[in-house]
Parts: structure tokens; sequence; C-alpha cells
């Protein structure tokens, strides 16, 4: 299924046609969602060509200010400033091997952040370390490495502000009323953190592709890395008291809430849960075309991880759609394999 060229996607569930919005290419929300402290999330079309502009703009700083740490409102716990920057990336490494999974790394980090004890306040704070950090007043070690990388490389620091306000969307919204709100949720959560991975590791030199279409197509294929996510997890959401799925697709499809959180499969429940994944595959596959714009030493990565998350959706389908009871995952053959089959797609083999 080629999204770009779709506006609609009509789809049969138990004899209702059914209507699914997919993405058009700059594909906006017909309601903008809102944080209670009125920050307006722009629409993604616009988003992208901003974020564009300001990367173009970065990139063509050639002498960029360079700011110099400040360390009088950091604690290092008595850490000689001479070796700062090493200890800085040593401690990143180990934290990133003690946790492995990216987002327990990510927790981690921000305990303060996570949890009941998460509120505005305390995301204000985190946006204003960032601030702090981008202008060489690191708050703790960690920070160190992130200055360091970010004087050296041009990385938009609207791109961490983004992050904080998907969190902040995550904290208050429990439900999705339609598939544009979710989607823009994804985009600002998963495709903020794409984004800004593209931009750390950089794009090929040889690519003839505008920023800003690189950028729409990393946003289209995140969220489907976000959505994947999602459906995968189903039953542990509904098991914390939450539903990540569009709430007027559900209402269609005749699927109650207490099917959900009681983990009824039903032929309903099937019927929708086709439906949820063939779109996220039209997602997959009109993005996945970026892999080839970025740098050839990060695609095998980025091709492992796609086919690896491929075969998530397979096996819901192979456990007969029941991600309410049953999370799928995959044996250490299996992604010793699909290793070595992204390596082959990575270097154009097959």
């Amino acid at each position: 299924m080629n999204v770009s060229r779709l506006q609609l996607h009509s789809m049969a569930i138990n004899g209702n046609q059914v209507r699914f919005k997919l993405c058009s290419p700059m594909r906006v929300a017909s309601v903008p969602l809102m944080s209670e402290n009125s920050t307006i999330f722009l629409r993604e079309g616009e988003r992208v060509k901003e974020l564009a502009l300001r990367q173009q703009a970065l990139l063509g700083q050639h002498k960029r200010e360079r700011h110099h740490l400040n360390l009088t409102i950091a604690q290092f716990h008595g850490l000689p400033s001479s070796d700062l920057l090493a200890a800085a990336y040593d401690r990143c490494r180990e934290l990133f091997l003690r946790e492995r999974d990216p987002f327990g790394w990510g927790t981690a980090y921000t305990t303060e952040f996570n949890g009941s004890h998460a509120n505005h306040d305390t995301l204000d704070r985190w946006k204003q370390r960032t601030v702090d950090t981008y202008e060489g007043r690191p708050w703790d070690i960690y920070d160190v490495a992130l200055f360091d990388t970010v004087s050296n490389f041009p990385i938009d620091i609207q791109l961490f502000h983004d992050l904080t306000e998907g969190t902040r969307l995550d904290m208050m919204n429990k439900r999705f009323a339609n598939f544009d709100e979710l989607y823009l949720y994804q985009n600002y959560v998963t495709g903020t953190t794409f984004l800004l991975f593209f931009q750390m590791m950089g794009i090929d030199p040889e690519s003839k592709s505008s920023v800003e279409s690189v950028y729409h197509a990393t946003s289209i294929f995140a969220t489907g890395f976000g959505l994947i996510d999602m459906l995968r997890d189903v039953g542990e959401d509904a098991r914390l008291g939450r539903i990540f799925l569009p709430k007027d697709e559900l209402l269609l499809a005749g699927i109650p809430d207490d099917d959900i959180f009681t983990g009824k499969v039903t032929d309903n429940w099937r019927a929708f849960m086709k439906g949820q994944i063939k779109r996220v595959r039209g997602l997959l596959d009109e993005g996945k075309h970026v892999i080839n714009e970025l740098e050839v030493d990060v695609r095998w990565a980025i091709w492992t991880g796609t086919l690896l998350y491929l075969q998530l959706l397979d096996g819901i389908e192979a456990n007969d759609y029941d991600n309410l009871t049953k999370k799928t995952s995959l044996g250490k053959g299996t992604m010793l394999l699909t290793t070595l089959t992204g390596y082959g797609k990575s270097r154009g083999l097959f």
C-alpha cells in the first residue's frame, strides 16, 4: 500500500464499511492537541517544515558561537575537572550497558520525571535543564556529555523541547478520540526520537533529497514504529488503565472498553486488529525509503530494527490477534537471523 497516495482507506468490520484516515503527503490533524498550559501542538506538515528550516539554518552556520562550560550549578561528586569529559561519556556508556533498552536508559536518566511524581513543574525544570546545558551550564555529569555533543554537531534544541511536550501530553491524555490525535501524539514522541537519532547519525552526503522530505518520511516511518509498540502492549497498557487506540474506531468496530480491560478477544477484536496492523504496515512501507538516505554505516541497525518490528506484527497475527492476554516477543535465534538479513538489506544485496 502506498500510503502517501491515499487519503482514505476503506476496510470492512463486521460488514460495515469503516473509513480509516491515513497519511497524505503533508498529513495534518483535524483537531490540534493542546496541553493544559495552552501549548499548541503544531500540525505535522507545519512542524516538519519548521524543523527542516531550523536544521538548514544550523547547518549553514559554519562558525557557530560555542559556549564554554560553566560548572557552577553542576554536581559531579568529586570528579576532577581535568577528566570531566571522559568521565561523562564513561558514565553514559555505563548507564546504557546497564539498562540496555533505550527506553530503560531514558527512564533511568530522568527518574524525577517518572510515575506519580511527574508534573508540569518537573517538566518545566527538564526544559530549563536542556536550555542550560546547551548554553554550557550542565546540571550533572550526563549533561556534560550532551553539551559536548551539541557543541560539535548541529542538533536542534527544539527536538528536546518537543520530547518534553510529548511527555506532558502523555501525562494528561489517557485516551485518544480519533487516529488524528493518536498520530500527532506519536509524532511528538516517537517521531521526535527518530529525528534526534537521524540528526546525530547524519544524512548520506550523496543524498539528493531535501531535508524537509527526509524529515517527512522519518515522521511517517517513526510513527509506524510507535504504533507497533502500542499494538504489542495493548494488554499491558490496559492493565495499567490505559487504552492507546482511537476511541471512535473502537466504537465503530463494536468493541466496548470492558472487552479490552478484561482481555476478551472477540471476532470484532480480530477484525479490528487486522485493520490496525494493515495501516501500520502501510506507514512503515511508505517511510522506509528514508533508511537509504542515512549514512551507510547506520543503515544496518535501522533495517534490522524495521524487520524485527514487522515480525512483532507477524507474531500478533500468529497469536490469532490476541494481544490482550499475550505479549509478542522474539527469540534470540530470530533476532540473530534478522540481524544478518538487515545487513544484507543495508548493503543492497536483496
